[in-house]
């Protein structure tokens, strides 16, 4: 799998993480999915900044 194919997986899982907490008032869960969507994210950005220099570079 790509790196941005698994960043975006986590993405998913991570909103899918949340919405269970939020659906059972787990406030844990709500917790972790935001951080799982915020390291993806970081992830994402950083696959983009790549492509960005590489782009350049070529």
């Amino acid at each position: 799998m790509s790196d941005k194919a698994e960043n975006k997986t986590d993405e998913l899982k991570g909103k899918a993480k949340e919405a269970v907490g939020d659906a059972t008032g787990n406030e844990q869960w709500q917790a972790e999915g935001k951080a799982e969507q915020g390291k993806a994210n970081v992830k994402q950005a950083g696959e983009k900044l790549k492509d960005a220099v590489k782009g350049v570079t070529d």
